[in-house]
């Protein structure tokens, strides 16, 4: 059997979906903590398997294929049974449909993207990432959640919120930033993505990883809060249109 470059890539997309089935076991153990550090441990691998593609040369239409299987795995089935298992399995129906919506719309999101790899913007992302998503889920546990006393009680509150905001926003038009690709040229032209990500390194080894859920949280605001400013911008620039052809039209007089 002829082993090719592609496999370098695919081995690590193959860990990153293994990571998603432990962290599904370890949560039906009710090991929390370990299955959302096998989370954190997919989002690593993904991000190596591009890291590997690129360096090996070897991107395929496989490799995009296993790569939105193993994500739908990772970051929508085990967050999604993580939630549940954690705290909503006390809503019962409620609390299966509300942590479903994480693997459901995970996987809408994946099959929007795929669809749209051609011409798509490498700088920003249509939606939230579903890693981030899973990420926020898996941070947001490891910060509320206590083994002996369990998730605190606002957390609980909060926590179908949480899930109802990240899953829509997966599907949103909202635009996220990509992290850059680590060259001079990406310093050069955007340099301060490469200060807030090391600002945000910082930050994260500072406060011991308690930073992670906050950091997040901020992220996701900030891509709402530019969507949000881009669509004033718009209606102000379809208002000032409408204005200028209305006065360009001539007046009518009935003689």
């Amino acid at each position: 059997m002829k082993v090719t470059r592609a496999v370098v890539p695919s081995l690590f997309t193959v860990l990153n979906m293994f990571c998603g089935y432990m962290s599904i076991i370890y949560a039906s153990r009710g090991e929390f903590e370990t299955a959302c550090w096998f989370i954190i441990l997919a989002a690593a691998f993904d991000s190596l398997d591009g890291v590997m593609a690129r360096l090996t040369k070897s991107s395929s239409s496989f490799g995009v294929e296993i790569d939105s299987l193993s994500d739908v795995v990772s970051f929508g089935a085990a967050p999604a049974f993580l939630v549940y298992q954690v705290s909503l399995f006390r809503l019962e129906g409620a609390g299966i449909f509300i942590s479903s919506l994480l693997m459901i719309f995970g996987g809408l999101r994946l099959a929007r993207f795929n669809v749209q790899l051609v011409g798509y913007d490498k700088e920003h992302f249509t939606g939230l990432p579903i890693p981030v998503s899973a990420i926020t889920v898996a941070s947001f546990v490891l910060t509320y959640y206590d083994s002996l006393a369990g998730l605190q009680p606002a957390a609980q509150a909060s926590l179908p919120w949480l899930v109802g905001v990240l899953a829509l926003l997966m599907v949103s038009k909202v635009k996220y930033d990509t992290l850059p690709n680590i060259s001079r040229r990406a310093l050069r032209k955007e340099p301060w993505k490469f200060v807030f990500l090391a600002l945000a390194v910082i930050v994260i080894f500072a406060s011991a990883g308690n930073a992670v859920f906050p950091l997040l949280v901020l992220f996701i605001l900030l891509g709402i809060i530019r969507y949000v400013a881009t669509l004033i911008r718009h209606m102000i620039r379809t208002g000032e249109s409408l204005d200028e052809e209305e006065s360009a039209e001539p007046t009518r007089v009935d003689i």
